[in-house]
């Protein structure tokens, strides 16, 4: 599956951004999706993730309450929502998928087969 994310851009701290990832899955809904990101010498950090049916969810700390991942089955695409942004929230975003069947949520980056190009979010102070 190939997977586009878009986006991204420059806003200041205490603003919002929503990325979309649009995947060419041709069932969409039997993939488990995640958002990461990397910041300059940083190692790729996991955010969020959701379940193929759209149910389940899970968050990293740093991000919980403020970030949102959703997703349209119907229109192939997953969404995250930031809200309330830091400059530590400076970083590439990246999508990431995985064809799986289940309840099942993913945190690691090498649990997830497919990825997109990412796209760059800069909060400035």
């Amino acid at each position: 599956v190939q997977l586009q994310a878009s986006g991204g851009g420059l806003v200041q701290a205490g603003g919002s951004l929503r990325l979309s990832c649009a995947a060419s899955a041709r069932a969409f809904r039997y993939y488990a999706m995640g958002w990461f990101r990397q910041a300059p010498g940083k190692e790729r950090e996991f955010i969020t993730t959701i379940n193929g049916s759209g149910d389940r969810t899970t968050y990293a700390d740093s991000v919980k309450d403020r970030f949102t991942i959703s997703r349209d089955n119907a229109k192939n695409t997953v969404y995250l929502q930031m809200n309330s942004l830091k400059p530590e929230d400076t970083a590439v975003y990246y999508c990431a998928g995985r064809n799986y069947v289940g309840s099942m949520l993913f945190t690691r980056p090498w649990e997830y087969d497919n990825w997109g190009q990412g796209t760059l979010v800069t909060v400035s102070s």
